[in-house]
């Protein structure tokens, strides 16, 4: 059975730079044979645009579209995009987090409303919000992708407030996957282990914890960005067709250590 990717549609959020998880996903979809359409942020429209393309070149994306997650209107906008330019769409990769950096170090309990809700609703409500309207393309089914962290499932040294962040993220990923289930529409998460990657600097003593997890995991390495875009193809794939609703590891195996 090959993949099933030839000539399918996917969308990649997430996308800054070529050191980034997603840049490496959209990288492996692309060389299984999907068209793709990536999504930036859109700041300031004109800048972001220069970037992005400079950062795509290799690619070759079909499409570039602007998103503000936290705008309903440019999600919108987003998706009639890729509706006028594909007619449908097959893939979903949600890459996108986001905290403020005083809130991922220091006492838990020093976490501020403010900043709780923003994280949790970047990094969390926005996988909501893009299901939402791409279940509207995915009219013959389809494969929902999004990242995680195992600071969702244990109390990880300074990963703080993204850690309840990704705990709803995995929850939605569960709610989705009931909910878009009837519609052949699939949702998984990949629980990537650490890596060095530039929005993992924001993170206070992150080279501990990479030295840790390597240390500490079945394979004694860390994982790269492209072993979780391997994962990524085989669940947005043909092969993955029974997968829906799970938090696949791919951290060399750290997450089996108490």
């Amino acid at each position: 059975m090959t993949n099933g990717l030839q000539g399918k549609v996917a969308l990649v959020t997430g996308v800054a730079n070529k050191r980034s998880i997603a840049y490496a996903v959209a990288e492996d979809l692309a060389a299984q044979g999907a068209q793709l359409a990536i999504a930036y942020q859109r700041l300031d429209k004109e800048r972001a645009e220069d970037k992005i393309q400079r950062v795509t070149e290799e690619l070759k994306p079909a499409l570039l579209v602007p998103v503000d997650v936290g705008d309903p209107a440019s999600v919108t906008a987003m998706y009639r995009a890729i509706g006028e330019r594909f007619g449908k769409l097959h893939v979903l990769v949600h890459a996108i987090a986001s905290a403020k950096r005083q809130e991922l170090g220091g006492r838990y309990s020093d976490i501020t409303l403010d900043g709780y809700t923003y994280a949790l609703n970047i990094s969390a409500y926005s996988l909501i919000a893009l299901t939402r309207e791409a279940r509207t393309l995915m009219s013959a089914g389809g494969s929902i992708l999004t990242l995680t962290y195992i600071g969702s499932e244990r109390a990880v040294l300074h990963y703080n407030v993204m850690g309840s962040a990704k705990a709803a993220l995995e929850a939605n990923v569960r709610y989705l996957a009931r909910e878009l289930g009837p519609e052949g529409i699939r949702v998984n998460a990949i629980s990537a282990g650490p890596i060095r990657t530039v929005s993992a600097s924001g993170i206070q003593d992150f080279l501990d914890l990479l030295h840790q997890a390597a240390e500490f995991s079945a394979l004694k390495r860390n994982v790269t960005p492209e072993e979780v875009a391997h994962a990524a193809s085989f669940l947005a794939g043909d092969g993955a067709s029974g997968i829906t609703g799970q938090v696949i590891h791919v951290d060399a195996g750290y997450n089996i250590f108490g």
